[in-house]
């Protein structure tokens, strides 16, 4: 009896094509970050203040990925820039292919396009989208613990946002063992805290962006 291994296989091609959709998107000039975490962690509030700063100076691009709904889609395209809703059919993340698929709707050519993936800490961390980078939101509501419990999310990522640090006060949050967590999983990955709701922290994360799509 023959056994496959299917799930090897797939990775395997997608990996392939992130590779090759990674390789066209740095001839043409644009960056593409993979935005991932969980439901509620703040993708969209984070992405409203991206956009409202930074749109005048970079041309900015968004994927809003999610299982049905266009709600977050509506709140970014309200901000001014070009906004793609991209329904996933009850999976839980995105592929290359269909990273590839979303960025040939895209009307206009971007310095910038951000993927906001689908809220899941698991699936969306398995699959190369073919991204310049990666970056994962982590909330304060969610415990500074999540590391140890989803070591992929934090492994794959080049950047990481602690948000909502506005609300440290009302919940039991240790940003140092977050810190020393997240480092155990990922020592390269870029840690900065941030608050959505009050702009702390954001013009860090702007320079971050910056510093890779003006290079």
């Amino acid at each position: 009896m023959e056994i496959i291994d299917i799930k090897r296989s797939i990775y395997e091609d997608n990996d392939a094509e992130a590779e090759a959709l990674r390789k066209r998107l740095l001839g043409e000039k644009t960056f593409l970050l993979n935005l991932m975490s969980s439901p509620g962690a703040g993708k969209t509030s984070v992405l409203k203040r991206l956009v409202t700063a930074m749109k005048d100076e970079l041309s900015i691009g968004i994927m809003e990925a999610d299982i049905d709904s266009d709600v977050d889609a509506i709140k970014l395209a309200d901000c001014g820039v070009e906004v793609i809703q991209l329904h996933t059919g009850g999976m839980c993340h995105l592929d290359a292919g269909m990273t590839a698929q979303g960025l040939s709707h895209l009307k206009e050519k971007h310095d910038l396009v951000v993927l906001e993936n689908v809220g899941n800490l698991v699936c969306p961390a398995e699959f190369d989208t073919g991204a310049s980078a990666n970056a994962m939101i982590l909330s304060v509501p969610e415990g500074d613990d999540k590391p140890l419990k989803y070591p992929l999310m934090f492994e794959v990522c080049n950047l990481v946002l602690i948000n909502k640090i506005d609300t440290a006060g009302v919940f039991d949050f240790d940003m140092e063992k977050a810190r020393e967590n997240i480092q155990m999983r990922n020592e390269n990955a870029r840690i900065i805290p941030v608050s959505a709701k009050t702009g702390e922290g954001m013009e860090e994360f702007f320079e971050w962006i910056r510093q890779r799509v003006l290079q």
